[in-house]
């Protein structure tokens, strides 16, 4: 018997130093034992027991396993897991950043007495989840290791199969029309037509037209009956883009069609009805516009069932290497060297860069140091003019006369740097030494 229980005391202290959570509880989910990685991986306080496998941070364990049991089949009429073991993954947040953790359970029974416990075992598959977003690019579309951009990836996959109106809000270039374009691909309609529509490239006279159609005769110039882009994009997706363009007095009219599935072509009173998913997408945030009274709530709210707000490319900075790498496959693959590749320095001026026109704008400059570079690298040199200049902005006006436009020098290179005064200092091309003399001189 003693030996029964040492060999239990060095298989607790076995457990306790993998890197993999074990929870061990009673199939009504009271929690028997769980070693300390269990915390880590779930993102709970060290110092509060685990009691129930119900409320894991914001995972009620049990009923992810009823769920996963019949996912997999596990589970009789009645819908109660079998004692199978089964494999499902759930996502958790911890210090602020999506964790994706896979569980793997079941019912391990004594050959005695047949009584048995619930094993659960928890590997975190975060850095597995995020190489695998970088790397199959034709699969999910998005090039990012962003937590935010991965956060989003994981919303549309849930949410791209059903019908929902989305709402995709974000700075021009962040690659709404491509998010669009994605969650169509994963919907069930993905063999049907996507129809791209930019509300702010149709002359305000003809935005009804293009959207109803009209018939013969309905004004001056309709010699003929046209469609518009509802009709074109039944049984399918329509995509609105810049929705905040469309003028007030029709917005009543769109309003109308998203809720009865119906309209009329320009110049007549015959209905036609659709079967039309609608994705919408705004660089300025509606949310505001219908407080100015600019945008109307009912339509806001109608088209913003699922909302989704695309992170600015200055915001996910670790994005910018793999972005450029693929940029560059991109660019071999239209003819350009394979050999090409970004310098260290102009790499950094990248990842320092605000990147006003975002994703876009970085897929120009690539292109634009690529044709530029004299050799195999690009430099600082072959960068577009305006990310130059935006850096000799900082050293030029720190070679200025007078204090006032010093101090202005530091406060703004301390800004790109993101308070680093490291980087600070190089932007003004002078020591760090320096750098904290005039800080100190300018209080700042």
């Amino acid at each position: 018997m003693k030996d029964f229980d040492d060999f239990n005391l060095i298989l607790e202290s076995i457990v306790s130093f993998i890197d993999e959570g074990i929870i061990i509880a009673q199939p009504n989910g009271d929690v028997l034992y769980h070693n300390p990685s269990a915390y880590q991986l779930l993102g709970l306080p060290a110092n509060i027991p685990i009691t129930s496998i119900n409320h894991l941070n914001t995972i009620n364990l049990k009923k992810s396993l009823v769920r996963a049991a019949i996912d997999a089949g596990h589970a009789d009429a009645a819908g109660k897991p079998s004692d199978d073991f089964v494999r499902f993954t759930e996502q958790v947040l911890v210090d602020g950043c999506t964790r994706y953790i896979q569980f793997h359970s079941g019912i391990v029974r004594s050959h005695h007495t047949g009584k048995g416990i619930r094993l659960i075992i928890m590997q975190d598959l975060t850095e597995h989840i995020t190489l695998d977003s970088v790397l199959q690019r034709d699969r999910q579309g998005l090039i990012s290791k962003d937590p935010k951009m991965l956060a989003i990836v994981s919303q549309i996959q849930q949410i791209a199969p059903t019908d929902a109106y989305i709402l995709l809000q974000g700075e021009s270039g962040t690659g709404k029309t491509q998010l669009a374009r994605i969650i169509h691909q994963g919907s069930l309609r993905s063999k049907a037509p996507f129809v791209e529509v930019n509300c702010a490239a149709i002359p305000e006279s003809l935005i009804e037209s293009e959207l109803f159609g009209h018939i013969k005769g309905a004004f001056t110039g309709a010699i003929s009956n046209r469609i518009g882009r509802f009709l074109s994009a039944d049984k399918g997706t329509l995509f609105l883009d810049e929705i905040s363009e469309i003028p007030l007095h029709l917005q009543a009219k769109l309003l109308k069609v998203l809720q009865d599935q119906s309209f009329e072509m320009v110049g007549s009173d015959k209905s036609i009805h659709i079967n039309t998913r609608i994705i919408a997408a705004s660089n300025k945030n509606l949310r505001e516009l219908v407080d100015t009274g600019k945008f109307r709530a009912d339509l806001y709210y109608r088209l913003a069932v699922i909302p989704l707000e695309l992170p600015c490319l200055h915001e996910r900075p670790g994005d910018i290497p793999i972005l450029v790498e693929h940029f560059l496959m991109r660019l071999h693959d239209r003819g350009y060297s394979s050999q090409i590749s970004f310098s260290k320095p102009t790499l950094n001026l990248l990842l320092d860069y605000p990147w006003p026109g975002n994703v876009r704008e970085l897929e120009n400059a690539v292109e634009h140091g690529v044709i530029c570079a004299s050799g195999n690298e690009v430099t600082p040199d072959n960068l577009p003019q305006d990310i130059r200049k935006y850096f000799q902005l900082s050293v030029d006006s720190f070679c200025a006369d007078t204090a006032e436009q010093q101090k202005q020098a530091i406060e703004l290179a301390l800004e790109q740097a993101g308070g680093n005064r490291t980087l600070a200092a190089e932007k003004l091309g002078i020591d760090r030494s320096t750098l904290w003399r005039r800080m100190q001189k300018f209080n700042l």
